[in-house]
């Protein structure tokens, strides 16, 4: 699954890894050995490639493995794949320009709270181009994103008065350790992207957000209630949700969300909340998470912010 709807198309390298993996009985057989949560394509390929360097077939990846096993799987069991995409913030400032200035921005699963910063970014929606509105942000990425519909893209980036970010384990931007492992998390072949995230840690090392350490099914509420009551505060998260399990705790932090008054923006893969997905038209293409405003679905996404298809009003 993880080659066909996410690797293809995206890396060759991955899609080639992935399929090797599905193949191999000594490759799943060492993954089969990792508690189930770290049982996960994107991190058992980023740890090779964070000890060995990217392996170039599967004779490789087995020979990095039977090699260095140990080493590989330390850094499974360590690490995360918070990737911080900032891109994303493409797919999200269309819904964020709707609302009323200034806002209060609170992610929750931030990793190093890269896209709290939408604001310090460009952004290229093709037949329009955003600069970035914070001064001083010289050498930010500009993030391109392909657009179909009616997509209300916003003549300006709204006005930013507060920004936090929530995660069980934050990442620090200031550490070369932690933003080695995020850079490590973008695919081989991807090379625009990945200078693009190098751009994006520049930029937040500046002035780097505020990401605390918490859960966000007990923690959301406490920090919430630091933002300035005259901002409108926004909740919204991207590739997160799904690693929260049972669906059960996902409905709970969805009534917490409603309960502090704030909009909630989510932008998730299909499944995460069935009550959203059913009320969205079918996906243009495979891989792509469905963007919505308090649980109305909008938009689908490219995974890495770089396509919106949208439906939703304008």
């Amino acid at each position: 699954m993880f080659a066909s709807d996410e690797a293809r198309g995206s890396s060759e390298v991955y899609e080639t890894l992935a399929i090797a993996v599905a193949n191999s009985g000594d490759l799943l057989e060492f993954i089969g050995t990792l508690p189930a949560e770290k049982r996960q394509p994107n991190l058992f390929l980023a740890a090779v490639r964070h000890v060995c360097g990217i392996a170039g077939n599967a004779d490789d990846l087995r020979r990095f493995v039977r090699g260095f096993g140990a080493q590989i799987r330390e850094v499974m069991l360590s690490h995360r794949t918070q990737t911080n995409e900032p891109a994303r913030c493409a797919a999200l400032l269309p819904l964020l320009a709707q609302l009323r200035p200034p806002l209060a921005l609170l992610e929750v699963g931030a990793s190093a709270g890269l896209c709290l910063l939408p604001d310090h970014y460009g952004y290229d929606y093709g037949n329009a181009r955003l600069d970035p509105t914070v001064p001083g942000d010289a050498g930010a990425p500009v993030f391109p994103c392909n657009v179909s519909g009616a997509v209300p893209i916003p003549k300006s980036i709204p006005r930013i008065a507060w920004r936090a970010g929530l995660d069980l384990h934050p990442l620090d931007v200031r550490s070369d350790h932690d933003m080695a492992w995020l850079e490590t998390l973008v695919w081989p072949g991807q090379n625009e992207r990945a200078a693009r995230l190098h751009a994006a840690i520049n930029v937040a090392r500046r002035d780097p957000p505020k990401v605390v350490s918490g859960d966000l099914l007990t923690d959301l509420a406490r920090l919430a209630a630091a933002a300035p009551e005259d901002a409108t505060l926004v909740v919204f998260h991207t590739a997160v949700l799904g690693y929260v399990l049972p669906r059960s705790a996902r409905e709970r932090f969805a009534a917490a969300v409603k309960k502090i008054g704030a909009e909630w923006i989510s932008n998730e893969a299909p499944g995460v909340f069935p009550s959203i997905d059913e009320r969205a038209p079918p996906s243009p293409a495979r891989g792509r998470f469905l963007l919505a405003r308090n649980g109305t679905p909008v938009a689908w996404t490219g995974p890495h912010g770089q396509s919106l298809d949208w439906f939703g009003p304008t």
